[in-house]
């Protein structure tokens, strides 16, 4: 027996230790997920596109994900409109009656991102500016509409499944203010005295005060405020510009404005230079800005990076950055979320069409002795074959014969107009719901928490 438990302690000290998300900390690192920014801007290098959700969550580098985003708050059926480009979006799927995409798929993936400690927000809005409300009311039903479809709340049409995310995040960039602070008072009216803690964050411009959310943050306890300097005048390329670069304004907020004395400040940066459209630093400027803020000011809470695709793609700047500021990485992995390289095969390396297997944009299948690559989110559409939507589209591209294909990954193929790539509103832009995918039956709702 004394043998026994000596065998138990030594297997237990070998398993993976998991670091919870600890909001008390300064080097906390927050990375965006959902609109494929790298592939928006490189429409010819899939292998760095954006990959599933569970990628980015293999190692401790990464504390918060913020699920972004939910486009448009009252549309058919009188429910939102969620967009995760080449991943989700209502092209993929949607409710009967609506144009809510159904992303079920996704729900084992959250599980596991949040297992291993990290917290897994709803962001609303992004650049478009097409998410509005009209009035104080409407913003207050839609708090409770939120907490339905992704929180501790109950409906047939929850995107993500059972799963129950931990918090709402606010990147609103566009349109109007009407309605945020109602929002967020309504919201923390459902949400406080749960069992489970449920987070309030949100990311405004650099420029003080913001045109959106200031009238919310400063009327309403937020936990986090993640900092977009970037796309101003006041961004991270003009850091050591005491007229310019404003993080002391924003600790100034927190400590004598917020009605959350505890609230956290975060250095928003893009994740490379092609994430924004200026205001992008190098690993090592960016490290040196976070230590030195972080030394500074006791409202630092650590790193905001726009996008997951954008810092994968670019070397793991967001590890560089997190172990500059004292925080733990874990399992390096690897330094991008692509594919694995094809290691041969009868179809250059592609595996057999299965259909029950989820496929995104980029991903190759083999089929009747041909190479098929997805254009997009994809299950049971038989390749060769017109898609389940009725839309008269093909989901999958014939890319030959396998008899002539030697490296599969090398033909990929995708249909990039799901993308919405909040850092450049110069964009062209496809909302969700203007094409709309096949209905797909939705699960059973959690037990309200």
């Amino acid at each position: 027996m004394l043998c026994n438990v000596h065998l138990l302690t030594a297997l237990a000290s070998l398993a993976p230790m998991v670091l919870a998300y600890d909001h008390s900390k300064n080097n906390n690192v927050v990375v965006y997920w959902g609109q494929n920014s790298y592939g928006a801007k490189h429409e010819g290098d899939p292998a760095h596109w954006q990959q599933q959700l569970s990628a980015y969550c293999a190692d401790d580098t990464i504390d918060v994900i913020p699920i972004a985003f939910v486009t448009a708050y009252s549309s058919k059926g009188g429910l939102p409109e969620l967009n995760l480009a080449n991943i989700c979006s209502a092209a993929s799927g949607v409710f009967p009656g609506t144009n809510l995409a159904n992303c079920q798929f996704m729900e084992s993936q959250i599980s596991a991102c949040q297992a291993k400690g990290k917290l897994i927000l709803i962001s609303l809005g992004g650049a478009t500016g097409n998410a509005v409300f009209t009035s104080n009311s409407q913003a207050e039903t839609f708090a409770t509409t939120m907490w339905d479809l992704f929180l501790g709340g109950s409906s047939k049409t929850r995107p993500f499944g059972k799963v129950v995310l931990d918090g709402v995040d606010l990147d609103i960039e566009g349109g109007s203010s009407v309605g945020y602070a109602a929002f967020a008072r309504k919201y923390r009216s459902i949400t406080n005295g749960k069992n489970k803690r449920y987070y309030l964050t949100a990311a405004p411009q650099c420029a003080f005060p913001d045109v959106y959310v200031g009238e919310a943050i400063s009327s309403v306890a937020f936990d986090s405020i993640y900092i977009q300097f970037y796309n101003n005048a006041c961004g991270n390329h003009v850091y050591g510009n005491k007229n310019a670069w404003n993080f002391g304004t924003w600790d100034n907020w927190a400590k004598r404005t917020s009605p959350n004395k505890d609230v956290k400040i975060y250095v928003g940066a893009p994740a490379s230079d092609t994430a924004a459209s200026y205001g992008y630093v190098n690993a090592s400027t960016l490290s040196r800005i976070a230590t030195e803020t972080k030394s500074k000011y006791s409202s630092f809470g650590g790193v905001m990076f726009w996008d997951a695709s954008q810092a994968f793609a670019n070397g793991r700047i967001d590890r560089t950055v997190k172990s500059a500021m004292g925080g733990s990485i874990g399992n390096t992995g690897s330094t991008t979320a692509g594919p694995p390289t094809p290691t041969g095969g009868n179809c250059g390396g592609a595996p057999p069409w299965d259909k029950d297997t989820v496929y995104v944009g980029g991903q190759q299948c083999s089929y009747n002795g041909h190479l098929w690559s997805a254009g997009w989110w994809s299950q049971n559409d038989t390749p060769g074959q017109l898609n389940k939507n009725g839309d008269g589209a093909y989901v999958w591209k014939d890319q030959g014969a396998c008899s002539g294909i030697v490296d599969a990954a090398a033909l990929v193929h995708t249909d990039s107009y799901h993308i919405i790539d909040k850092a450049d509103e110069t964009d062209p832009v496809i909302l969700a719901g203007t094409l709309t995918g096949p209905v797909i039956p939705p699960t059973e709702a959690p037990s309200p928490l």
